[in-house]
């Protein structure tokens, strides 16, 4: 019996130590793996997975590359918003320029409207009887819109020497003559305003 019990123990520690052999080295290996991928983050476990099978890897990549999508999506909705807004505060600098040039414009036409017709009339024709020297004189005194309201209404040959007056005046800045060049472009404005709207 105590040769049976002792053949049995010797068996089975010969039996443990030959697998231990055997078995050692793999079991090693793989508890340097399991390490090794757990300090690489890539242990399935590590991804909240109890497992993780070729199925679930092909979802993984699938929602990574729709995740890149989206990204590569947003980046260029945000390039065409910045380029939208650039547009835009362009198209208000334009119109701002439009509204500029159209108060300009409007400041350059000079309209005779319909119930001072007949008073224009009566002055241009009290200032065409005067010489140009004493026409001049007197325009020196009124603002360029009435001059111009004035001018209008009178024929080419009284305004003819009424600039050339104003074109020889001794000023010291020359102010009359500038004057003179821009009553006949307001002159030429106004004409052109009253030829568009005439029918």
């Amino acid at each position: 019996l105590i040769a049976t019990g002792i053949g049995l123990l010797l068996g089975l520690g010969v039996g443990i130590g030959r697998s231990w052999m055997l078995l050692g080295p793999a079991l090693l290996k793989a508890a340097e793996a399991g390490r090794s991928a757990a300090a690489h983050g890539s242990d399935p476990k590590q991804k909240g997975w109890d497992f993780w099978t070729i199925e679930i890897e092909s979802l993984s990549a699938e929602l990574k590359d729709e995740r890149l999508r989206l990204r590569n999506q947003a980046e260029a909705i945000e390039q065409r918003a910045a380029r939208l807004a650039a547009e835009e505060k362009e198209l208000a600098k334009v119109r701002a320029e439009l509204v500029a040039m159209r108060r300009e414009i409007g400041d350059k036409i000079v309209e005779i409207t319909a119930d001072e017709v007949k008073n224009v009339r009566s002055l241009a024709n009290t200032y065409a009887n005067l010489t140009p020297r004493a026409a001049v004189a007197i325009f020196r005194e009124m603002d360029d819109v009435t001059v111009v309201k004035i001018l209008a209404v009178m024929k080419a040959d009284v305004v003819g020497p009424i600039f050339e007056e104003m074109s020889r005046a001794t000023t010291p800045d020359q102010s009359l003559a500038r004057r003179a060049a821009l009553l006949s472009e307001r002159l030429r404005m106004m004409k052109a305003a009253r030829q568009s709207a005439s029918p």
